[in-house]
């Protein structure tokens, strides 16, 4: 049976990644807002509550104005889902994301933050190269996640390669351990992006890919739900508080993914993400 392929092109790509680059540095998603009014009533600290109106009032300004929520507008990092049976035409896949960051961060007016060769690097002017990572999946879509990955809070993740035996303790104490010495580098109240298992690199994009989990929405299997919600309330009891400040809320969620790992490892990623929670998706 001959079936067409449905087809895609890369000026389409283009275009949807320019576009999803400005939206996600000017628009605070829902999610997010909904979650800092809601902490907004649970946070003790004048100073901290304070910040929590101040951070809604700055997510509200920018996307009346469409400038950038925050002035680092991150690394470009780029989650790609694409259909086994689309075909791209036109170019190459990665040259049209490329394009697409170039565009949008030079017509968003965008602060562009990479630099190459990284030891001793010239800006590329653009924001390129994006982190790209694509995954396989069933269908005919390509569905583009754009996450704008400012450098304070990328600097503050950390990972762990643990011994079998520390269980779920260990893994409780190493995160905890990695928000309490970030203190309020990463601009809490953050979202914290948990890795377990896999292998070092599979548990360090594991981390990251829970950050794009909607606030609120805990894992499926109850036993590591519960583990989020413990950990959640361990960082929550360090008393850092919105911004450094002090308060009850240092963090506004926690997302665990796991897989598989081999009988001798123990691999564990912590990936942090500052208030702004940035992401904007769609699907060609």
């Amino acid at each position: 049976m001959n079936i067409m392929a449905r087809i895609i092109t890369c000026s389409q790509i283009t275009a949807a990644v320019e576009q999803l680059c400005r939206e996600a540095n000017y628009y605070l998603e829902n999610d997010v807002r909904k979650a800092l009014e809601n902490v907004l009533a649970i946070e003790v600290s004048p100073q901290g509550k304070e910040v929590i109106k101040q951070l809604l009032a700055n997510a509200t300004i920018a996307a009346d104005e469409e400038v950038p929520i925050c002035q680092d507008t991150g690394a470009a990092v780029i989650f790609l889902e694409l259909g086994q049976d689309a075909r791209i035409e036109g170019g190459y896949l990665y040259d049209a994301i490329n394009a697409g960051v170039a565009r949008g961060y030079t017509s968003g007016y965008l602060r562009k933050s990479m630099v190459f060769p990284p030891l001793d690097g010239k800006n590329s002017g653009d924001n390129t190269p994006a982190i790209i990572h694509t995954k396989i999946v069933p269908g005919d879509r390509l569905t583009i996640t754009v996450v704008p990955k400012g450098g304070g809070s990328e600097n503050m993740s950390a990972v762990a390669m643990l011994t079998p035996a520390a269980g779920y303790e260990g893994v409780k104490k190493f995160v905890v351990d990695t928000v309490k010495k970030a203190g309020p580098n990463p601009c809490p109240p953050i979202v914290v992006g948990v890795g377990i298992g896999g292998n070092f690199e599979k548990c360090t994009l594991m981390a990251k890919e829970a950050l794009l989990r909607p606030l609120g929405w805990p894992h499926p299997r109850n036993e590591i739900a519960a583990l989020e919600k413990e950990i959640l309330e361990a960082i929550n009891s360090l008393g850092i508080g919105p911004q450094g400040f002090g308060g009850r809320v240092t963090a506004l969620a926690v997302h665990v993914e796991i897989f598989a790992r081999h009988i001798a490892s123990f691999p564990v990623a912590v990936n942090i993400q500052c208030h702004a929670a940035r992401h904007k998706s769609i699907t060609l």
